[in-house]
């Protein structure tokens, strides 16, 4: 099973992952962009480097989500794959950056799956309140400094995209505590 936790920056995304990697210790956790070394050299490039350039920036994180799915995922599918991130929120990036037809990044990020999407999609949903005071007690990369109407406009579009492709997938108010969060996946995932 490929499952891909999704959600904007400080959603409580690595929260979640981090309680399914105890109840699956077997799993194969893994991210996006940094799953693999190449793309963790992608990730700094990305995320503490700067990519001035919205064409480079899409382009090198379907590199990543390419490597990532040749090396980690499709190896792993008949194992518990689980994902931080993956191409909901990359699709997202892309479209709140520039003015992309979205047929074209799912085109794009099919071809970078080798056409498999995955087979859940958990998104945790935050609010404007809740995205402020947990960013105010953190460094900000450089996807976050682009501001919480952005991570906000974000968030809509990853939604916005869950309920146009027939995948299954549940969102999941970040609002809730940890437990009340990790029962719903778990609930979900059974």
């Amino acid at each position: 099973m490929y499952l891909i936790v999704e959600g904007i920056d400080t959603s409580g995304k690595s929260t979640q992952i981090e309680l399914l990697q105890k109840l699956y210790p077997d799993a194969i956790i893994t991210k996006e962009p940094g799953g693999t070394p190449i793309g963790q050299k992608i990730r700094k490039m990305i995320l503490h480097e700067g990519v001035n350039n919205h064409k480079s920036e899409l382009f090198l994180f379907l590199a990543d989500r390419a490597e990532h799915y040749k090396n980690i995922v499709e190896p792993n599918r008949d194992k518990i794959v689980i994902s931080d991130r993956g191409f909901i929120s990359g699709i997202a990036y892309a479209l709140a950056n520039h003015d992309y037809k979205k047929e074209f990044l799912l085109e794009l990020n099919s071809f970078a799956l080798d056409e498999k999407l995955p087979d859940i999609i958990i998104l945790l949903k935050t609010n404007e309140k809740l995205l402020k005071d947990r960013m105010s007690s953190k460094k900000e990369d450089h996807i976050e400094k682009r501001g919480v109407e952005y991570l906000l406009n974000v968030q809509t579009l990853m939604i916005e995209l869950l309920e146009d492709l027939d995948i299954n997938y549940k969102i999941i108010d970040a609002s809730k505590t940890i437990e009340e969060i990790q029962q719903e996946i778990i609930e979900y995932i059974d």
